[in-house]
């Protein structure tokens, strides 16, 4: 299980940095992964997570820290966040496409890679493959002939970033086509691939002998052509979701990995045992992220991976239970705008650029990847909101990070270089590091790195202190470092400081330590109402419990700022009026910004509904608890409504009042749990509360994974005072129905 050859790279380089060394007697030798024995004390598991290292593909893609996703296909036409698998491929009516545009824009925003969604779950592909015609080369775009992944691959060249492609191992064209491949029972037998196909030879000649099905042969020649025709691919994504199964359908991954591994050898797999799932889709980190962690069989054996949720995945308690000790790093994904493809440039939210670079911080500097889907649109290319967004975190990032307040200081030399090879072993005995300007420097950022692909992850728990009149004084804390941790605290002029490891599992090897500073904007804005019609705005609240910028939002603003909003629909200014107290809107969108000096943070919108202080329940099938359906229109998004199963239909019907001319609604589903998150369902409307039709049937996509309020507008417009939703499908095969909130939008 551990390797020589890393061992004797680890003692090599060792020796030609000069570094202390650990005593010979407890060195192991490094491997990705080792071993757990029924002999083994918790003190001899601790030892070997501490010799648990990445490889260098892994180390690598670490490296990337900022990367991006783009979801593109028939769900931008059809604006579905999941398609069918029977869309017509006419719907992908492409006709320009700009991949240099999007590339710009990614290289503007310092990410180094692009994953690419060359098949999403309907099937459809968008590259010119031999071994279906349900994609691209059945569409208009260029009369058939187009291929965006070659474009794309093209334009990654052009500006010197990484290609990686996801191919959904879902493929609802081949599971609802009558002649479909998926799920058809057919025998595993030994199959050649790539599958020659008359008049498209392959320029690669490797082939390969597996014994599989008749899906998983379709799956490995596509994996052939798009590891072998479109430059080196540096990631290959797959994921866990079903939208529909078949036929007993299962995927020879060990087969696919065996053709990823001799065609892309410097690509990692996400989803696998190279790198793993945050375990949400919003952007959420852990407060302590480790890579090194626990399985009970060995991953490098294994067909399938569950996806790892838990909030704690390795610490020690963790590890006491494993059998082997595995590195497998994070990758936090969530998506610029709401969904993870362009519907509109009007409803669909996008994230701002505070979100945006927060979530940067949080994320690789909480030790795992950041990674950011950026869908273009209809006009195939990234829209323009989209693109000032990637600009400004980009600028963010290289204002922040750019340049080290370090350079020129005094301490350990192991750590005050860019040379992520050498680093500073701490050994018995006192583990700290002192370092010392020549001159006092102003910072509120401090980035830390461990020599992790010779050390390992060791640090468990530390601290930074700065030299503040004549003393020692605590300026921030946290628990592991790993690849990379980014402390965030008040600004602090100092001209010494010193990191304490408090807690490690073996001697910490400190490869980097550098010293930042962030300019502080003005805040974001959060902009709520009561059920009385009463506005307020405030600095926004993380939803997470995470601080936007390490510290409460009022310590990360210049003094004297303003909030200017505007109720008319406009983009507020420095002229628009000032708010001071909270204020009455009937319904209609808020807009509000920070002022700082004259200078305009970002704009938070607010699009409400009719006031709800005349609404009543007037029916629910019904309700658990003390979750009752007043819940669901309460201006408070923490209580909500839940039925008591579904074994029945379940709905809540709520009089409005009086009549309105209702052109949508949103949902906020409950974020307790999982449980309840409406997917499908119907409006219903009725003239006495007592009879009822149906409307208009709505769905939502993607909730349990980023359960934010979703927003439906009708076709036209509904009349009525009486209204209610009926659910049809709950995510994630849920037996109950549940409402945090509901709102009713008009003109």
């Amino acid at each position: 299980m551990i390797k020589l050859v890393q061992y004797v790279a680890m003692v090599s380089l060792l020796a030609a940095c000069s570094q202390k060394s650990e005593p010979n007697a407890l060195v192991l030798p490094v491997s990705n992964t080792i071993e757990v024995t029924n002999t083994d004390s918790n003190d001899s598991i601790l030892l070997k997570a501490a010799h648990v290292v990445p490889t260098a593909n892994q180390y690598e893609a670490l490296q990337n820290e900022f990367i991006a996703f783009i979801h593109f296909g028939p769900n931008t036409f059809t604006r579905m966040e999941w398609g069918n698998g029977m869309e017509d491929p006419k719907i992908f009516d492409l006709q320009n496409l700009d991949t240099d545009q999007w590339c710009k824009a990614m290289k503007d925003a310092g990410m180094k890679m692009v994953i690419f969604t060359a098949k999403h779950h309907d099937g459809f592909v968008l590259w010119q493959s031999r071994y279906t015609e349900h994609g691209i080369m059945s569409s208009p775009f260029k009369d058939g002939k187009g291929d965006v992944l070659m474009e794309l691959s093209e334009s990654c060249k052009k500006y010197g970033l990484k290609l990686g492609v996801y191919l959904s191992p879902a493929d609802l064209f081949q599971i609802e086509n009558k002649d479909g491949l998926y799920g058809n029972l057919s025998d595993y037998t030994e199959r050649t691939i790539p599958r020659q196909v008359e008049g498209r030879p392959f320029e690669n000649k490797t082939t390969f002998t597996f014994r599989v099905d008749d899906y998983n042969e379709y799956f490995l020649n596509q994996l052939f052509e798009l590891l072998t025709e479109y430059g080196p691919i540096h990631e290959v994504w797959f994921d866990g979701a079903h939208p529909k199964r078949k036929g007993g359908q299962t995927y020879n991954y060990l087969a696919w990995k065996e053709l990823i591994r001799a065609l892309a050898p410097k690509a990692v797999i996400f989803g696998k045992e190279d790198i793993r799932w945050c375990g949400n889709e919003a952007g959420k980190t852990r407060d302590t992220e480790w890579n090194v962690i626990p399985y009970q069989d060995d991953p490098d054996q294994m067909n399938s991976f569950a996806d790892l949720t838990d909030e704690s995945l390795g610490n020690r308690e963790d590890l006491y239970k494993g059998k082997f000790l595995h590195y497998q790093q994070a990758e936090t994904n969530t998506s610029i705008r709401e969904g993870w493809f362009y519907r509109d440039d009007e409803d669909q939210k996008v994230r701002s650029t505070d979100d945006v670079f927060d979530i940067y911080e949080r994320s690789v500097g909480g030790n795992s990847t950041f990674l950011l889907n950026i869908p273009p649109n209809r006009d195939g290319e990234f829209s323009p909101t989209d693109v000032t967004v990637l600009e400004e975190v980009g600028q963010r990032i290289s204002e922040t990070y750019g340049s080290n307040l370090l350079i020129g200081a005094k301490g350990p030399k192991g750590i005050l270089g860019n040379d992520l090879a050498s680093f500073e072993l701490l050994g018995p005995g006192a583990q700290e590091v002192v370092i010392e300007t020549n001159a006092p420097i102003t910072l509120n950022r401090l980035a830390i790195q461990e020599a992790i692909n010779t050390h390992s992850e060791r640090v468990e728990k530390h601290a930074l202190d700065a030299w503040v009149d004549n003393t020692w004084k605590e300026i921030a804390a946290a628990t592991n470092i790993g690849y990379k941790r980014i402390l965030r605290f008040p600004e602090v002029t100092t001209q010494k400081l010193r990191i304490r490891i408090l807690e490690s599992r073996f001697h910490p090897a400190i490869a980097s330590v550098s010293a930042h500073y962030y300019k502080a904007r003005p805040p974001q804005l959060s902009i709520e109402r009561s059920v009385e019609g009463a506005v307020t705005i405030s600095p926004k609240k993380d939803s997470f419990g995470w601080k936007p910028h390490g510290e409460d939002i009022a310590g990360n603003i210049n003094s004297g700022y303003n909030i200017r909003f505007s109720t008319d629909g406009s983009e507020p200014t420095t002229a628009s009026e000032i708010y001071n107290l909270s204020f009455i809107i009937p319904s209609g969108e808020v807009k509000a910004v920070a002022e700082v000096n004259g200078k305009l943070g970002s704009v938070t919108s607010e699009l409400f509904g009719i006031v709800k202080k005349d609404w009543k329940p007037v029916g629910e099938d019904s309700f658990e608890g003390d979750h009752a359906a007043i819940n669901a229109f309460d201006g408070n998004p923490e209580t909500y409504w839940s039925s008591a199963d579904k074994s029945r239909k379940n709905y809540i019907n709520i009089d409005l009042g009086k009549e309105y001319a209702i052109t949508g609604f949103t949902y906020t589903p409950q974020t307790s749990s999982s449980e309840g998150m409406i997917e499908r369902g119907v409006v219903r409307i009725s003239t006495d509360g007592k009879s009822w039709e149906n409307v208009e049937d709505f769905q939502f996509g993607n909730l349990i994974n980023d359960p934010t309020t979703r927003t439906h507008m009708f076709k036209s417009k509904i009349k009525a005072r009486y209204i209610g939703i009926e659910s049809k499908v709950i995510a994630g095969n849920g037996k109950t129905s549940a409402i945090a909130e509901l709102d009713f939008l008009l003109d």
